[in-house]
């Protein structure tokens, strides 16, 4: 039988219970939303690309909420933008485990993936993506890009299609489609997508660049020209781009402009060996043969096995008479896979 004495105690350690789960169930919303404060600045910082204080963020959320499934595909994203690819990874896989029904944490994934070179398994996470939500244009656009590299230009280009469809003015889609266009010799239609993909976007520079280079191929060497300098003037410390307006101004006899966009390209990275074996076709062409010369030797010196200017400065050399020294480079160009230097190398038997 229970005294008054147990029915005061019994009573007593039940509202002290109820004051507990009161207290707990306080003390829970409580670290829910200070994690949501944190993840939220997180964002914002993330936005505006301070990685690093993103990550803190994000970082601190978690240890309040460990169940933060955004936080984890945002702090995934924060350490893919610091190179930290391993712990990237590492958050998407728990952000998938929490939530196998995130689309984000999959595409995120496949980023991650496809960064790694592991372009298999980067395709198969598109793929979820789009199983779980196909209205995400970059899942269309990455998938894209790996069909692209392996060589399925028609399969890329069936991704780009989609993604253009879900999102008009997506200037990267755009040109990356006219590429593929380009690869299936659709000039026409790559010229199409490229203005496109200004109209979207306009001054982007590799944009003009892809236009020229398809005017090259169109043996439009003036609308080259011009498409070239339009992106130089754009990106001014673009030694490649510089390196393809002096090879077109080189095609069209412009041999002095070229030489100056060599010499541009050059000032901007002094080791672009192809730069310097263009300079030296170009004072080929110009009969500065001991110039030619020395460009082709620079060349081999950052490239040794840079068959193309053994060739050619063979070729140099043979108009200095050197006739022992031209054969000793045909020879080498030969060993490098030059099929053409055997050509050469007859003069050198006779």
């Amino acid at each position: 039988m229970k005294t008054l004495f147990t029915y005061l105690v019994l009573l007593l350690s039940t509202c002290q219970l109820f004051s507990q789960v009161d207290t707990v169930k306080a003390y829970t919303v409580d670290k829910e939303q200070e994690a949501q404060k944190f993840y939220n600045s997180g964002v914002e910082k993330f936005n505006k690309q301070k990685y690093t204080e993103a990550l803190s963020d994000f970082n601190k959320a978690l240890t309040l909420n460990p169940q933060f499934e955004k936080a984890y595909c945002n702090r995934a994203a924060a350490h893919l933008e610091l190179k930290n690819t391993q712990n990237s990874l590492d958050d998407y896989n728990k952000a998938i485990e929490l939530n196998p029904s995130s689309d984000y944490a999959y595409f995120g994934r496949g980023r991650v993936q496809q960064s790694l070179g592991n372009n298999a398994a980067a395709e198969a996470d598109y793929d979820k993506s789009i199983s779980i939500r196909p209205l995400n244009e970059q899942n269309f656009y990455f998938r894209g890009g790996l069909r692209f590299e392996r060589g399925d230009y028609k399969g890329a280009i069936e991704d780009y299609d989609q993604a253009i469809k879900l999102k008009p003015d997506y200037a990267f889609a755009y040109n990356d489609r006219a590429s593929a266009k380009r690869q299936l010799e659709d000039y026409d239609g790559a010229l199409t997508d490229y203005r496109k993909a200004l109209i979207a976007m306009p001054d982007i520079p590799f944009v003009y660049g892809n236009i020229a280079s398809v005017k090259k191929k169109k043996g439009d060497l003036k609308g080259a020209i011009e498409d070239y300098t339009k992106a130089v003037q754009i990106k001014k410390d673009d030694y490649i781009l510089y390196n393809s307006l002096g090879s077109a101004q080189y095609d069209n006899g412009k041999y002095e402009d070229a030489i100056t966009m060599f010499n541009m390209a050059l000032s901007l990275n002094p080791n672009y060996y192809y730069a310097l074996n263009n300079r030296a076709a170009a004072k080929f062409k110009m009969k500065d043969y001991k110039g030619s010369v020395d460009d082709y030797t620079k060349a081999i010196a950052i490239n040794g096995q840079y068959g193309e200017a053994y060739l050619n400065r063979g070729i140099s050399k043979e108009m200095q008479k050197d006739l022992p020294g031209a054969c000793a480079d045909w020879e080498k160009a030969s060993t490098l896979g030059m099929q053409i230097a055997k050509n050469y190398l007859l003069d050198c038997k006779k």
